[in-house]
């Protein structure tokens, strides 16, 4: 009760925003705050129909941290947004670090602590001239009725170019795009781009254009190293206030690993004082000599604060371009999957036999994880590849600093292999876990772009997931429902919470009308594992009566020959094209047998995400 008392205190705090680099003509979305997040916004892309002050226009919520957190730690920022966000990792050279070496056909990446000189600079036009503007339509799908789209609207952000005809913005900037157009600064002509990939957690996206006339005299931006404290940094796109160039300067703040807004994950991240305003998403942030050291992308607005941008550091570009260059695609960041607690307490550390200062204790582990396979709750980790991980979960950083032991982890890529050395019952001992992306039960963002639906007698049926959750608001969604959400783990690859999002009223469904975004448990007795195993199971059921069970008990029972026919009518009445989206027409490949299924946890004793905690001796890795 005292996880439900808290999360519904939580769900009660709402706040709205702009994202740095672009304001989309779309309205307000509520979006659930956990405590002790504060107010990140992503530079959203600016609106096409009409140019308003900027106080007029409607930007999206985010995920905030409470006005009370201490002003030099705004670290979560909110879970995403229809246009950019921006936010930035930085590696340290004090760890494998590579040199120069090759992101991207045509382009260096330098991660050395040594500057290299350069004869480029910002007075040079050629830095300026390859800074591109980005004219975006987005058709985003309405996730309250799956079998549609919402109304298009359009928007421009920043972007740049980065050798072998290819352009670096936002993922945000692009998302659920119909069409890309870009224009260089001077020109008016726009040219159509193609979206080559897109990496929701780091907000990068890689566009092409295949036209020859947009890349005659191009010269493409350089990428230098990670950036120290108080290095001047200079922030240009094109933000609202004019059709031209945009030029902003500052320095650095602040290095460290920071939560991205857009793909509510976290990832190294420079901070900024330069501004950061709408359409300024996607842009480079250069430093004195003419390199490139980042990407705009979010900004963290407060009444308590002033001038925070955060810039995406060309170590996590780098990792971007690296595991697109290897695999053709875009494959994600990979994560250990475990639940950690500090270790500062002496007591705490004495009881698990830790002879130093150091190491944190693995409190869960996550059942998708290649970790589940090799530690154990209990377990201590007292070093990462080598790397000794202090009582505070944090390593060296380059040569006078620490950093979140998480930085470690994104450094590597989908599929390796980390040694870990851990403490069990007192013994020492040496591990190696694979690392993979993480499997979210309700995702933040939906493959392939539009949701999967079931219609079944005028029952509507599709995956939970936080678009949903901010289309419908917290209000109709039901406490229970979003503290599953925000505290259930996935127990196998491919599960899913599936609700029934609405009831299409007719005859056959008399009683259920008013039924909406319940979760529905078992079909005919057998618990559901996704969506298009409930599609699977009603397509081979030949039962007279179709049972489903859902959360709270309550029962809807359905005649089978009944529902057949009026599902026609149903399907005319209302417009629709068909009682199942495409995915759901293949099929079934049952991903794990019944007999292996767990129980379902307590959802309130994990938070998803390190920005659901109350406080920070604990933290997802």
């Amino acid at each position: 009760m005292a996880h439900l008392a808290a999360t519904n205190l939580c769900f009660n705090s709402f706040l709205s925003g702009a994202d740095a680099g672009d304001s989309p003509a779309s309205c307000k979305r509520l979006i659930f705050t956990p405590r002790n997040v504060g107010p990140l916004f992503l530079p959203k892309p600016i609106s096409q129909s009409s140019k308003k002050h900027i106080s007029d226009y409607p930007f999206s919520s985010f995920y905030c941290k409470s006005s009370k957190q201490k002003e030099d730690a705004p670290q979560n920022f909110s879970r995403r947004s229809k246009d950019e966000s921006n936010s930035g990792r930085s590696r340290s050279t004090a760890f494998k670090s590579v040199g120069q070496r090759k992101g991207t056909k045509g382009f260096l990446v330098d991660s050395k602590e040594q500057q290299v000189e350069t004869t480029s600079n910002l007075q040079d036009a050629t830095s300026l001239n390859a800074v591109v503007k980005v004219y975006c339509t987005h058709t985003a799908p309405d996730y309250s009725l799956p079998w549609q789209k919402q109304r298009q609207y359009t928007s421009t952000g920043s972007a740049f170019m980065i050798g072998d005809g290819k352009l670096l913005t936002n993922a945000h900037c692009v998302e659920h795009n119909t069409q890309v157009k870009v224009k260089r600064r001077g020109d008016d002509t726009k040219y159509v781009a193609k979206v080559l990939a897109k990496g929701v957690e780091c907000d990068i996206a890689l566009l092409t254009v295949e036209s020859e006339e947009f890349w005659k005299g191009a010269e493409p931006l350089q990428f230098g190293r990670l950036p120290r404290l108080q290095d001047s940094v200079t922030v240009v796109g094109y933000p609202l206030g004019g059709d031209t160039i945009s030029v902003s300067k500052g320095v650095v703040s602040r290095i460290e690993v920071t939560s991205y807004a857009h793909g509510s994950s976290e990832l190294l991240g420079i901070q900024i004082d330069a501004a950061i305003n709408p359409g300024n998403s996607g842009g480079p942030a250069f430093n004195d000599q003419g390199e490139c050291i980042g990407v705009a992308f979010q900004v963290y607005r407060s009444e308590d604060t002033e001038n925070i941008g955060y810039v995406i550091p060309t170590t996590v570009v780098s990792h971007f371009l690296d595991d697109y260059e290897r695999s053709g695609k875009y494959t994600g960041f990979p994560c250990l999957g475990v639940l950690l607690q500090k270790l500062e307490n002496p007591a705490l550390r004495s009881c698990l036999k830790v002879p130093a200062n150091e190491g944190v204790l693995v409190r869960r582990v996550e059942p998708t994880s290649g970790a589940s396979k090799v530690l154990k709750e209990g377990d201590v980790i007292v070093s990462f590849d080598g790397v000794h991980i202090g009582s505070e979960g944090t390593v060296p950083f380059r040569s006078t600093e620490r950093i979140a032991f998480r930085y470690l982890i994104s450094q590597k890529f989908s599929g390796d292999l980390a040694e870990l050395v851990i403490i069990r019952a007192g013994s020492l001992m040496k591990v190696q876990v694979a690392l993979t992306p993480r499997v979210h039960l309700v995702p933040y963002h939906i493959e392939g772009g539009q949701p999967s639906y079931l219609i079944v007698a005028g029952l509507v049926f599709t995956p939970l997931s936080e678009p949903l959750i901010d289309e419908e608001c917290e209000d109709s969604i039901g406490l229970k429902l979003l503290a599953k959400a925000r505290y259930s783990l996935s127990r196998f690859k491919g599960e899913q919470i599936v609700v029934l999002s609405q009831v299409l009223a007719n005859e056959v469904n008399i009683g259920y009308e008013d039924m909406s975004n319940e979760q529905v448990l078992k079909f005919n007795g057998t618990r559901i594992k996704n969506i298009h195993h409930l599609a699977h199971l009603v397509d081979s059921c030949k039962d007279r009566y179709l049972v489903f069970e859902f959360e709270d008990n309550y029962l809807a029972i359905l005649d089978r020959e009944a529902s057949s026919i009026a599902s026609s009518c149903i399907l005319k009445d209302y417009g629709i094209p068909s009682e199942r989206s495409a995915d759901l027409s293949e099929p079934y490949i049952d991903v794990i047998e019944e007999s292996q299924l767990t129980e379902p946890q307590n959802f309130g004793d994990s938070p998803v995400t390190s920005s659901e905690f109350g406080f920070d001796g604990i933290l997802w890795a």
